[in-house]
């Protein structure tokens, strides 16, 4: 960090709806518990794909990687963002500011390419379910999975640091729940045409390409679906990767209209709404819409149950 950056501003403030503290209060108890809900229910996909073989497949070893990325993800954030709801104290320190930004920054854009890979394993395994095995390999799954937390750290170690060396307006008012990318652009007083164009050339590649492949995919699975004769294997495979189909949906959805608007054109409160709903709604959705619903984990948490069970009762013997 620059040393006379730092000198220069020492906190931000992160307005969020200070100007409604009623809408604040209710708020605080809704993300405090939509948070408890996402740890509970990423940690319940990390220690039952860890612990039931069963399920140590390519698909339930990107959910728990997926888990694991929601669990860091909203801890970045929503601390800080219960804290400055609580009361009228809202800001974060420089350093603080900074830290969260490189880190949000770095775990989005590694969500972006990770369900890139979801949906292309979803792809093999419904259109290749013969070679399914041979092609998704272990091997290739861990290259796959470093390959997306690696190019998001990228994407953090080039964006953030031209995003810190704005000149930002003296009253060090944000007007967002956190440090990210388009609220640090708008807070500057100086030309920002080239974070901007920074900004939408990232977005595009993160947000716009990995979309296109994504649509792609599921377009070949909807193909192949269709040649199923079984009506009940149409209605399991469109029900697994509908599930997919809506998290990458909300995903994108809310990330897009914050990422890529125009900054004329960007409505705060809108803004800050879909912020809410990708940083405090979707990590809490993840769990229930692609593992915990599922046959296969009810499965694995039933005999994980069982087992737990039989040990304990042992014990007391």
């Amino acid at each position: 960090l620059d040393p006379e950056i730092y000198l220069a501003v020492r906190y931000f403030i992160l307005i969020g709806f200070s100007d409604q503290p009623q809408l604040e209060n209710i708020l605080f108890w809704i993300i405090l518990i939509f948070y408890c809900l996402t740890i509970v229910g990423n940690m319940t996909i990390i220690l039952i794909s860890c612990l039931e073989p069963r399920l140590h497949t390519p698909m339930y070893f990107f959910l728990s990687n997926l888990s694991l990325l929601e669990l860091c993800f909203t801890t970045s954030c929503i601390p800080q963002m219960l804290v400055n709801l609580w009361g009228p104290e809202k800001t974060i320190s420089y350093i603080g500011c900074a830290i969260q930004l490189y880190v949000f920054l770095w775990l989005g854009a590694t969500e972006c390419i990770l369900l890139v890979i979801m949906a292309v394993d979803r792809s093999v395994a419904i259109c290749r379910p013969l070679h399914y095995v041979s092609i998704m390999h272990p091997h290739l799954c861990l290259q796959l999975v470093i390959l997306a937390w690696g190019s998001g750290l990228i994407q953090s170690m080039i964006q953030v640091p031209s995003t810190l060396h704005l000149p930002f307006c003296l009253h060090h008012r944000v007007d967002d729940f956190v440090c990210e990318v388009p609220a640090m652009i708008r807070l500057s007083c100086g030309d920002t045409a080239y974070n901007e164009i920074q900004l939408s050339i990232s977005s595009i590649i993160l947000l716009v390409v990995p979309l296109v492949f994504i649509l792609i995919s599921y377009g070949a699975i909807t193909k192949a679906i269709l040649k199923v004769k079984s009506t009940a294997g149409q209605r399991k495979a469109f029900g697994i990767c509908g599930s997919h189909l809506l998290v990458v949906s909300l995903f994108y959805c809310t990330v897009t209209a914050v990422y890529l608007q125009p900054k004329g054109q960007y409505s705060h409160k809108q803004g800050k709404v879909f912020t809410l709903f990708y940083t405090v709604v979707t990590p809490t959705m993840n769990p229930l819409i692609y593992t915990l619903r599922n046959k296969e984990v009810k499965v694995a948490l039933k005999r994980l149950g069982e087992r737990n069970w039989v040990s304990w009762e042992n014990c007391r013997k």
